[in-house]
């Protein structure tokens, strides 16, 4: 097994989950910018547009956009498609309602910055309770989704 790459970061929300990462280095947008009943990103000029974040860890700088980002990422979670996690950059009050409503671990103020460490398909542990984020780099000879590697 590889050793992971770890980040020490800020509990926004506490709990502990790990998945796939989805990493992005924009800013996301709730209202007009996901479609929360299938959890994909809906933005036009966005660079994950059509891609899902259901069931990941999102790597992101934070929210953009009206507060009505927490009631997409409610609606989400209510439908079973919002990430695993979320770990981003920059703290916001919508950033941080998001999150709340989400019920899902979520940390920032990571000593690296995440969007320069973690890659889309990297396997990522997040123990927000303790500030811990664990990265295991996706092994180039695996399917994006497998955590074979890890073992």
């Amino acid at each position: 097994m590889r050793e992971p790459i770890v980040l020490h970061g800020r509990k926004v929300v506490g709990g502990v989950t790990e998945g796939p990462a989805l990493v992005t280095h924009q800013a996301i947008s709730g209202w007009g910018g996901v479609n929360a009943r299938t959890g994909t990103i809906i933005e036009t000029r966005h660079e994950l547009r059509g891609q899902s974040f259901a069931g990941r860890v999102l790597v992101f700088p934070g929210a953009k956009g009206s507060s009505g980002w927490s009631g997409v990422f409610h609606t989400a979670r209510l439908a079973g498609t919002a990430p695993k996690a979320f770990i981003f950059n920059r703290m916001s009050t919508k950033m941080a309602l998001g999150a709340v409503v989400t019920g899902v671990p979520a940390i920032t103020d990571l000593d690296r910055d995440p969007l320069e460490v973690i890659e889309t398909g990297d396997w990522v542990r997040v123990d927000a309770d303790r500030g811990i984020v664990e990265v295991f780099k996706r092994d180039p000879e695996a399917l994006p989704s497998e955590a074979s590697h890890l073992s």
